[in-house]
């Protein structure tokens, strides 16, 4: 971008498929820092990769719980489906990061959507034997339900 101040300067940048791709992989490793200073950049942070899978999707499968709070504190999708229709829920589920279960229901994600394989991210940690998961969506579910939200 130049210096010159004219109408494009305040429109959104459209993120290139490197940016998209260093935004996913900072993600999957946990690094806070590349996230924030890529979305400080202007990458979106529900960018999609060639699987349709976001940053979120990446944190969620490997249990990095700072960078799932910021994504979610700055309005990400939730509920993005990728190429398979996984969820970010059904990543967390699958691999079973308990605490990041909890918190993406607590932020609205949705534990009854199914995949391409008619799973539900319940399904899935229960396929794995991650019972605590199991244990974990119910929890988050009664918190809701305390709170007069309502889980989908």
């Amino acid at each position: 971008m130049g210096a010159d101040s004219n109408s494009a300067e305040n429109a959104p940048v459209a993120a290139t498929p490197d940016d998209v791709d260093a935004l996913i992989d900072a993600a999957r490793y946990g690094d806070m820092e590349d996230v924030t200073s890529l979305a400080a950049a202007g990458v979106p942070l529900d960018s999609r990769d060639d699987q349709g899978r976001t940053a979120l999707h990446m944190a969620a499968a490997n249990g990095h719980l700072s960078i799932v709070d910021y994504i979610i504190s700055k309005g990400a999708d939730v509920n993005a489906a990728n190429a398979e229709k996984n969820t970010p829920l059904h990543w967390a589920c699958l691999n079973g990061h308990v605490q990041v279960v909890q918190n993406l229901i607590l932020a609205g994600a949705n534990a009854s959507l199914l995949n391409s394989h008619e799973r539900t991210p319940i399904d899935e940690a229960v396929s794995r034997g991650k019972l605590d998961v199991v244990d974990a969506i119910n929890a988050a579910a009664a918190q809701l339900e305390l709170t007069g939200t309502s889980m989908s």
